[in-house]
């Protein structure tokens, strides 16, 4: 395997497709998300077996099967813990966990937080379109309150998980959101997660045309999207709508939406993001914004510096072997009490 930039120079999102047949449904939103990651991929300039996708069960996790990478279609809920522990077991690879909101959030929830919480150097892209795909359109743990499916025909009784309150809850350092059919957006994050040095989670809200169609649409519609989404960058102010009137400013303890001009306010009073700040609450409160109160906030939520559960795992053994009076087996056989038998 080289590592010579020249090699990696030469990589084109082709060279990341395999031979498999895509057998996702024509219109699914899945397409859109593997295109802009194999459009990544060559940007980010390492070579392609480095590369290791890691999924569970479900429609995304199909994903492994059409990267011409290395990857592991594992079982249902436990992508994070096949994910952590090959990049613990291998450190210079770049893992990418691809899972859906059931899959990361139902039966993986635990798998899930955990990895979140040891900052383990991955990256995990959930495919949220709020609804069991591959098994026929049961609600998920992010379906809407009464939301109609075929295991809640009277609408669900159970509030949904938000991904971005779980991930900063679990003292997540990386956040990000987007929608699928945002190409530059999504390639943005995509390049943006690879770098950050631990768990980076990306959440891209997926149209699944056949079980939960449209289930974004009153935010991703083209005709509407400038006035419902909040696209955040770093050191940007918050400004949004379609003729950039309209920001977002605290007033207490409290966002707000205000229009430019109007009321006293102008672009000096609305707020700039720090996606940098170690204090979560701003980014807590900016993952949880939702339409029809606010615009759905997208792009790099949270990016804060930290060290990562590999590179201490490391550090730990390295000490340990440094200050330990046993050098090898043989030192250990012979330590304590010992005999011959003759």
């Amino acid at each position: 395997m080289s590592n010579n930039n020249q090699d990696t120079q030469k990589l084109t999102p082709k060279d990341f497709k395999s031979d498999q047949e895509v057998r996702w449904c024509p219109g699914c939103g899945d397409h859109a998300i593997m295109n802009a990651i194999q459009r990544s991929l060559p940007e980010m300039g390492i070579p392609r077996e480095k590369f290791a996708f890691i999924s569970g069960i479900g429609c995304s996790s199909r994903f492994p099967y059409y990267m011409n990478t290395y990857g592991f279609h594992g079982i249902h809920g436990r992508a994070s813990a096949i994910a952590s522990g090959t990049k613990t077991a291998n450190p210079e690879l770049s893992v990418w966990q691809i899972t859906g909101d059931g899959d990361s959030m139902a039966i993986g929830g635990n798998h899930l937080i955990h990895t979140v919480r040891r900052n383990v150097d991955i990256n995990i892209v959930i495919f949220n379109n709020e609804i069991y795909g591959l098994t026929k359109g049961q609600y998920s743990p992010t379906s809407k309150l009464g939301a109609v499916t075929k295991t809640s025909p009277y609408g669900t009784i159970e509030n949904p998980f938000h991904p971005g309150e779980l991930v900063i809850g679990a003292q997540g350092k990386f956040f990000a959101r987007s929608v699928d059919i945002n190409m530059k957006l999504n390639q943005e994050i995509f390049l943006e997660a690879q770098k950050h040095k631990g768990t980076a989670v990306v959440e891209v809200l997926q149209n699944c045309v056949i079980y939960n169609d449209k289930a974004h649409a009153v935010i991703a519609d083209k005709k509407n999207k400038d006035e419902r989404q909040l696209v955040l960058r770093h050191g940007e102010p918050m400004i949004f709508g379609k003729n950039r009137d309209k920001g977002i400013v605290l007033e207490g303890l409290k966002l707000k939406v205000v229009e430019i001009g109007k009321d006293g306010y102008t672009e000096d009073d609305i707020l700039v993001h720090d996606a940098k700040t170690k204090d979560p609450g701003i980014h807590l409160m900016l993952a949880n914004m939702q339409y029809p109160d606010f615009p759905v906030a997208v792009g790099i939520i949270r990016s804060v510096e930290a060290d990562t559960y590999e590179n201490k795992m490391e550090d730990q053994i390295k000490q340990v072997r440094e200050e330990s009076e046993y050098k090898c087996v043989d030192d250990l056989l012979h330590s304590g009490s010992t005999w011959e038998v003759k």
